[in-house]
């Protein structure tokens, strides 16, 4: 039975979460697109990878991952030993979903030439397929290592992969997935939001399609516009990623103004992620009582998704790599 079917009235959700990770021994991450009440009960709170790493790094027997699945997967593949659960199953990412793993083996047998870089946002079988997984602050970095005429493709994201393109000089064969949160942003109400707030910078995600990013004084990763609009001395910011991310912005810094980038219509929710949304704390708190949904990845794609993971880690220090983000000159 699940949150949605099962009558939670009378239970205290925030106090039987709190019981249930002291008795599971759990670890609660939560992703910065997240609503707000999961943010500020999970004992760690950021962007996918470094959120996997960190619980790696507990002694914790569970991990209760709110995000999508995908993130789910990269905390197994870390913590095979641990039990990883995800609140909502169905929490997927249009990423992971434009990019099926028999395709993509197909796509590189095509092209036997060419290094498969591949953004985290994918399954762990795509994972398994590459070479040199990245994110959207290393990817940067990863691309200054390889050798200018090794050819590339670059997965799934097209958006991200042209902006690395196009920052970097480098050609790379871009396989055609796109983030339906990133490409919902419009130029022309952002133009009408930047002239009611002038002065405002703009900051946003390369996943962003080029006609939003050609607006940005600032384009980095999810960590990397957070730092950027805490450290600029401006007062007011409009954010071009997803808005759950601004909750952590006026806490760190409830003297600005952060104004989300809108959408089609100015003023729709289109730009929140519907995926994230599928987690609630009624579903938190039934997934750490029954320790379901679980997450699964068997040995062998797990050995193989590991070792492009541990490409990344090797290629950047042995971090997710410095954050590639940087005021647009």
């Amino acid at each position: 039975m699940n949150a949605v079917t099962e009558n939670l009235t009378g239970i205290d959700l925030r106090a039987e979460i709190d019981r249930l990770r002291k008795e599971r021994n759990a670890v609660i991450l939560a992703h910065y697109y997240q609503a707000p009440e999961i943010q500020d009960l999970a004992d760690f709170v950021g962007d996918s990878l470094d959120l996997s790493r960190k619980a790696a790094a507990t002694d914790a027997e569970v991990i209760a991952f709110c995000g999508v699945r995908f993130m789910a997967e990269v905390a197994k593949i870390l913590s095979p030993e641990k039990t990883v659960i995800l609140p909502d199953m169905d929490a997927g990412c249009s990423l992971e979903d434009s990019c099926p793993p028999e395709e993509f083996a197909r796509f590189r047998a095509a092209h036997p030439d060419h290094l498969a870089l591949t953004y985290i946002n994918c399954s762990a079988a795509v994972k398994a397929h590459s070479d040199i997984i990245v994110t959207s602050s290393s990817a940067a970095t990863i691309l200054s290592q390889i050798p200018l005429d090794q050819k590339i493709i670059f997965a799934p994201d097209r958006h991200l992969g042209g902006y690395f393109a196009r920052t970097t000089g480098r050609e790379m064969l871009l396989w055609e997935g796109s983030c339906i949160v990133h490409e919902a942003f419009s130029e022309t109400e952002l133009l009408k939001l930047k002239a009611q707030h002038p002065g405002a910078p703009v900051a946003a995600h390369p996943e962003c399609p080029v006609h939003i990013l050609d607006h940005a004084d600032y384009v980095g990763s999810t960590r990397g516009i957070l730092d950027y609009v805490l450290n600029s001395d401006a007062e007011t910011f409009i954010v071009a990623t997803e808005p759950h991310i601004i909750h952590q912005m006026e806490k760190a810094a409830p003297h600005k103004t952060f104004i989300g980038a809108p959408g089609a219509d100015g003023n729709c929710n289109c730009n929140m992620c519907p995926y994230m949304a599928l987690n609630t704390l009624e579903k938190l708190y039934i997934a750490l009582r029954d320790l379901e949904p679980q997450i699964h990845v068997d040995e062998e794609t797990r050995v193989k998704a590991k070792r492009s993971l541990d490409r990344m880690l090797e290629m950047t220090g042995g971090l997710s790599g410095p954050d590639v983000g940087r005021p647009k000159i």
